[in-house]
């Protein structure tokens, strides 16, 4: 996940009270994030006003030609002779509903080419329908984007959209449209398993082996979410620490992707060079199953990337100190809570995504 798709998931999920947060630390406006203050109320009749459609233009321009971002309508800012423009004061957006239907009917005539890809959120909204609007605008596939409003194509510096040099407008239109891959967890399942089920791990032999198991598997597929086609689509994947001796994780079902032997507990995986990903495709890379007993002396650790020729990679990261994960094991096994709710808590408490 982008550092401006970060921003805009914590305005979705958090609302007003993370615009309660910019404002109480004083957020500065930055790379990934613009405050704007509304000023379209109808007077120029049922359309952005000016100020608004030029703004929207210029970030659509100045983020998506660089590496995305975020506009958060119904914030003043003040000047920080240190920092910069830092937030100050939530100023609500009349009609909030009404405004974002305007920023939307505006954003394909702001840019040439149109950005489709331009998403919005209401943060909030009051009982008189006033509220707070989030624009995130991800980097553009078909970069450059020039306004339609001045003819002109910027690029994000610092806290400003700013117009591009030569030299950088010179480079974008000889830099080709690259893939960009995104990471997909799918098929996850929960199960407790018997000792004497076809799973075993430990023969009964050895002094008191673990009876039961919580047994947690997912897919890890790979989603080329661009407009060109992904070749040398890869995955690596490190299982750092287990839990403890009793604890295991196992990798499988990864025929369409050639194995490069590595360490113990290291997974290499590259498509074979006749495979390509389409726009929109998705692919398989492997099966991982945990293990995990009630016994856990040590944290779970398990670092994983993929990413293609040509693409950012993406990482996550499954990591649960142990008696974080001891806790969690014991809950399962004496729990009779659904299965879906269990795993979602293992994966909400225990998983980290990152560029």
């Amino acid at each position: 996940m982008s550092r401006a798709e970060d921003i805009f998931e914590k305005l979705i999920y958090f609302g007003e009270d993370a615009l309660d947060e910019f404002i109480r630390y004083r957020q500065t406006e930055e790379l990934f994030m613009d405050f704007k203050q509304a000023s379209s109320t109808g007077k120029h009749g049922w359309s952005l006003s000016p100020d608004d459609r030029r703004n929207l233009a210029k970030c659509i321009s100045g983020f998506g030609n660089s590496e995305g971002g975020v506009i958060v309508w119904g914030v003043e800012c003040s000047r920080d002779m240190d920092i910069g423009d830092v937030a100050k004061a939530k100023v609500k957006v009349g009609n909030v509903h009404r405004f974002m239907s305007w920023v939307e009917s505006a954003i394909s005539g702001c840019t040439i080419p149109s950005h489709n890809k331009v998403r919005n959120h209401i943060i909030c909204e009051d009982a008189n329908g006033d509220g707070y609007l989030a624009t995130y605008i991800p980097k553009s596939e078909v970069a450059p984007l020039m306004t339609t409003v001045g003819n002109t194509m910027y690029i994000r510096s610092g806290s400003n959209n700013v117009p591009a040099p030569y030299a950088v407008i010179a480079g974008m239109f000889g830099r080709r449209p690259q893939p960009n891959v995104a990471l997909k967890l799918e098929n996850r399942t929960l199960e407790v398993v018997e000792n004497d089920d076809e799973d075993i791990l430990y023969p009964k032999t050895i002094d008191t082996p673990p009876q039961k198991y919580v047994k947690i598997g997912f897919d890890v597929h790979c989603l080329n979410d661009s407009n060109v086609i992904a070749r040398e689509l890869y995955l690596t994947c490190t299982t750092d620490k287990t839990g403890g001796e009793y604890n295991r994780v196992r990798f499988s079902d990864y025929n369409m992707t050639a194995n490069m032997l590595g360490l113990e507990g290291h997974l290499n995986l590259i498509t074979k060079p006749e495979l390509r990903l389409p726009p929109r495709g998705m692919m398989k890379f492997a099966h991982i199953e945990m293990m995990l007993s009630e016994f856990i002396e040590d944290d779970l650790e398990v670092n994983g990337v993929i990413g293609a020729d040509g693409a950012m990679p993406k990482s996550f990261r499954i990591f649960g100190a142990k008696n974080n994960l001891r806790s969690y094991v014991a809950k399962v096994l004496r729990t009779e809570d659904a299965a879906e709710m269990l795993i979602n808590e293992f994966f909400r408490e225990f998983l980290k995504e990152m560029e």
